[in-house]
C-alpha cells in the first residue's frame, strides 16, 4: 500500500518549448528524472452535478479543495490508481493520497464502502461525504516530464505538455474528442519545495525572465468550456 501525506510549496510557469529548453540546458545536470519519467497522467477531477468544487475553487481567496483519481496511463478496473485530496490554503499545499484499485476508488467515492482503513483514507471519505459524494466530472489528460534534485529529492519540476481536457461524467476510456487547456507549444511548469528555493534555481530562473503565474489546469479547463457554453450540468449517477 502506497501513501502520501505531506505539504509544500507549489508554484507553476507558463513557459514555450525554447524558454524549456534553456531552462534544462542551465538546470539539466542537476535533475535526475523521477520513477515515473516521461508518463501520460490522467486525472478523474471529481465534482458535483453543478460544478460546485470547482466554482468554489476558483472563487476561493484562501482556501481551496480538490478531489481527483489520478493514474500513470490509462487505467482498467483493476488498474493502480491514486485517489487524492489536494487542499490549498494561503500558498502552501497539503496532499493526501492513497494507492488502490480503480474499481475500488470507484465503490469508496459512490457508497463510502473503504478498500481498506487507514487514517488517510478517513480523511479521503470525509472530505467525499463533505462535498456530497461528488463522481468524476471532468478528465485531464497531459505527457508529463517529471524530475527530482540530486541534492534534495524533495524538490521536484515537472513539465507538463499537451494538456487536454474533456466534461461530462466521463470515464477515462471515454474516446470522444478533448479540448486543449493550453495552445499548442506551451509548457505548464511546475516546482514543487517543502522549504526555501536553492539558490542555484532562483539564479537560473532570474536569468531567464522565468516568473511564477496563477493557473490550475481543472480551472482553466472549466473557464474555456463555460466560454465556449459546452459546460452542462451531469446526470446523476
Amino acid at each position: 500500500m502506497f501513501v502520501v501525506n505531506f505539504e509544500r510549496i507549489e508554484k507553476k510557469y507558463r513557459l514555450s518549448e525554447e524558454k524549456t529548453e534553456q531552462l534544462l540546458l542551465k538546470i539539466g545536470q542537476r535533475l535526475i528524472p523521477d520513477e515515473h519519467g516521461k508518463s501520460l497522467v490522467c486525472n478523474a477531477y471529481l465534482d458535483t452535478a453543478d460544478y460546485r468544487m470547482i466554482r468554489a475553487s476558483i472563487d476561493a481567496v484562501d482556501y481551496k479543495e480538490k478531489l481527483r483519481i489520478r493514474s500513470y496511463g490509462v487505467p482498467g478496473a483493476n488498474s493502480t490508481v491514486f485517489l487524492e485530496l489536494k487542499k490549498k490554503y494561503s500558498g502552501v499545499v497539503y496532499k493526501r493520497r492513497e494507492a488502490m484499485r480503480l474499481s475500488e476508488a470507484m465503490i469508496l467515492i459512490k457508497t463510502g464502502i473503504r478498500p481498506f482503513e487507514s487514517q488517510i483514507i478517513s480523511e479521503l471519505d470525509a472530505a467525499l461525504s463533505r462535498n456530497g459524494r461528488p463522481l468524476p466530472a471532468a478528465l485531464i489528460y497531459y505527457e508529463r516530464e517529471a524530475y527530482y534534485a540530486a541534492d534534495d529529492p524533495s524538490l521536484r519540476i515537472t513539465f507538463d505538455r499537451d494538456i487536454v481536457c474533456l466534461f461530462g461524467s466521463p470515464g477515462f476510456d471515454d474516446v470522444r474528442p478533448k479540448s486543449k487547456v493550453l495552445p499548442s507549444g506551451s509548457v505548464l511548469m511546475e516546482i514543487k519545495v517543502g522549504g526555501a528555493m536553492p539558490l542555484w534555481l532562483t539564479h537560473a530562473l532570474s536569468d531567464l525572465s522565468v516568473y511564477p503565474s496563477t493557473f490550475s489546469k481543472y480551472g482553466t479547463a472549466f473557464i474555456n468550456e463555460q466560454k465556449k457554453h459546452s459546460i452542462t450540468l451531469m446526470e446523476e449517477a
